[in-house]
């Protein structure tokens, strides 16, 4: 028996059927994963985007390890000094003029997005419902389960939160047939992720901008996935020319250290009070040190910069497959966020088994997207040679026989 065999059967026997896994990864460095026999494989998820600096980058580890020596853990009864650096920082790279508040996951951020427009639409009309879109994803929990536009994830958890109504993505008029007296705010991806990696048109978060001011309502942006310079800028967002009133983000803050942030404006910073809200983990000293040293990391390797050039260099490849093979019908994303559409249901997870028995980790999205998220740090090397070995699955599936 195998080590993966051994790992995997005890995985079957032990954990919740949550997931349906299949590589048994055992260490990373980069851009790249190592199975338990020492298969290398290119890492195209990046831990479904939580590594947008690389796996096991030095700067990162390193400041964990000094944290974790110092000063792991502080309730937030009291003050560290990580997290007060790590929200200033956070605060000057959005531009929003705001505060912070920190949490352990992109679902946990969503809540607490949402929780916070309740509150404010409590004393301001007492509204709350919130529009979000369709095929949209912002997490687990009841409430952002219901947050989330997609049946199939709410399925068998009824009955469900009130206060959620769904539009349409890239229609602000469907937007507006389901505003309401109640409705407290709109809130959307910048690039819709596990939906299918669609980019909100500048047009379409403009006029969301435009209906928030006009309403009086609270613009939510949920940046977990498209965040952190995922899509060459900082925040999903900033590629149009817009400002939410709030946003979130998690995954790759911490290059994969659980956590997540509400970011929001200076007109909504003090909406919560002490004892509205909290985390017992959120903020704490060790996460605030290795999201640190990622920002910094993205800053000094120009990482923003690289995103938006490999993200071209990779969109080309992706469309050149889509020239050459009739199941690929287009691909769509921005920067390094990008997927692959194929031309029905099932295609993408044959294109994904295909590619990993090559050697290439990548996601699925909707019912028929190939999803790649590769770290903003993979060399351009080790893309080339990655993209060669997609076309080699792909011509075994496609290829004239």
């Amino acid at each position: 028996m195998s080590k993966s065999t051994e790992i995997a059967e005890a995985y079957q026997k032990y954990l919740m059927p949550t997931y349906k896994p299949s590589v048994v990864v055992q260490k990373a460095k980069g851009s790249r994963v190592y199975d338990a026999e020492g298969k290398q494989y290119y890492d195209f998820t990046s831990g479904i985007g939580c590594h947008n600096v690389g796996h096991c980058t030095e700067g990162v580890v390193k400041a964990i390890q000094e944290q974790v020596a110092k000063l792991g853990h502080c309730s937030n009864l009291f003050i560290n000094e990580p997290q007060v650096k790590l929200a200033k920082k956070l605060v000057e790279i959005s531009g929003l003029g705001g505060k912070v508040f920190f949490c352990n996951s992109g679902a946990e951020a969503n809540e607490a997005a949402i929780k916070l427009a309740r509150k404010w639409g409590a004393a301001n009309g007492g509204r709350y419902e919130v529009i979000t879109m369709r095929s949209s994803f912002h997490g687990r929990t009841l409430a952002t389960l219901t947050a989330t536009g997609q049946d199939w994830c709410q399925a068998g958890f009824e009955p469900l939160p009130v206060g959620f109504a769904y539009a349409d993505f890239n229609d602000l008029e469907s937007v507006k047939s389901v505003l309401t007296d109640k409705t407290v705010a709109i809130m959307l991806e910048a690039v819709q992720g596990e939906g299918g990696v669609t980019p909100a048109t500048p047009e379409f978060m403009a006029g969301v901008r435009a209906l928030c001011d006009e309403k009086d309502l609270i613009m939510i942006c949920d940046e977990v996935q498209c965040g952190m310079g995922r899509t060459g800028k900082w925040w999903g967002w900033q590629n149009s020319d817009v400002k939410p009133d709030l946003f979130t983000c998690a995954k790759s803050i911490a290059d994969g250290v659980p956590m997540g942030a509400l970011v929001s404006n200076a007109k909504f910073a003090d909406v919560f009070q002490p004892g509205n809200h909290a985390s017992t983990f959120g903020g704490n000293p060790l996460a605030c040190a290795a999201a640190l040293a990622t920002i910094k990391i993205i800053e000094d390797e120009k990482l923003l910069d690289a995103a938006k050039a490999k993200g071209e260099v990779l969109m080309a490849a992706l469309q050149a497959f889509a020239e050459k093979y009739d199941q690929v019908l287009e691909v769509r994303g921005l920067g390094l966020m990008l997927g692959m559409v194929m031309d029905g249901e099932e295609k993408n997870k044959e294109v994904v088994d295909a590619f990993r028995e090559m050697g290439i980790l990548a996601l699925t999205a909707g019912d028929n997207v190939v999803r790649f998220l590769p770290t903003l740090s993979m060399t351009g090397a080790h893309l080339e040679e990655a993209v060669e070995m997609m076309g080699d699955a792909l011509d075994g599936l496609y290829g004239d026989k």
